[in-house]
């Protein structure tokens, strides 16, 4: 039996956004900081009441991202202005249930953001695809694609750009994080540049969308790997051939 897909249990333990975040920093990579708080204090965890002493240790600042650790796409992710904000935020999220009672609190990084594509090794290396620019964001987040479809948000960068120090960097980075994962099928990392334009990791996809056009009526219907594919010359059916190579 041959499989397109990841480890079941490397899908598990990296769809924790957090834990996930802390394993790429500690490898030395550049990442979103955050810290985890919940309604009651635990180990690693603090109190929804201890909000204010938690961003004084973590050393972060307003505006902030409050997000659940196992979410979505980008449901149940707000930007938030102050710590009245914040605290309402986290009881919408907690009484809801829909994600669980854990939030992750993050530094808001104001840049541009984009989406990396990286696929699986069939020569032995990952190779990352071109980066896709997201715009026209709502309060600092990319809607949820089931309610915006990302091609009307979303495009890849030009070479000139793609060339660029940062830019380079950041996909090094991507390629690096699909190592330390054990990537055996497509993910898909999301990354936003900071004041000085360097771009941080703030959310890898085990489990990328791979929604694609082909019936009447999806024609908008490219996922941002397919948007990232077509820039190679790939339709979405060839995006696909490219992922069954991959199989193991």
């Amino acid at each position: 039996m041959r499989i397109v897909g990841q480890l079941p249990t490397l899908t598990q333990r990296y769809d924790d956004k957090f834990a996930t975040n802390r394993m790429l920093e500690a490898a030395g990579l550049p990442v979103a900081r955050s810290f985890l708080m919940a309604p009651a204090a635990r180990p690693g965890v603090c109190a929804l009441a201890d909000a204010e002493a938690a961003l004084t240790q973590a050393d972060l600042s307003f505006p902030l991202i409050v997000k659940p650790v196992r979410g979505r796409g980008s449901q149940g992710v707000t930007q938030v202005a102050d710590l009245a904000a914040l605290n309402a935020a986290a009881v919408a999220l907690i009484a809801n249930a829909k994600f669980g009672d854990t939030l992750i609190v993050e530094e808001y990084l104001d840049g541009d953001e984009v989406t990396v594509t990286v696929m699986p090794p069939v020569d032995g290396a990952y190779r990352a695809l071109r980066p896709v620019r997201r715009f026209n964001q709502q309060d600092g987040v990319a809607p949820y694609n089931g309610d915006v479809a990302v091609t009307t948000n979303s495009a890849v960068i030009d070479e000139a750009e793609l060339a660029s120090l940062p830019m380079q960097a950041m996909l090094d980075a991507c390629v690096r994080a699909a190592a330390l994962v054990g990537a055996r099928a497509v993910i898909r990392i999301d990354c936003r540049a900071d004041a000085s334009g360097d771009y941080k990791l703030f959310d890898l996809n085990m489990k990328p969308n791979m929604t694609g056009p082909g019936r009447p009526g999806r024609d908008d219907q490219d996922c941002l790997s397919a948007i990232a594919a077509r820039a190679d010359g790939w339709e979405f059916a060839q995006l696909l051939e490219a992922m069954l190579a991959a199989a193991w």
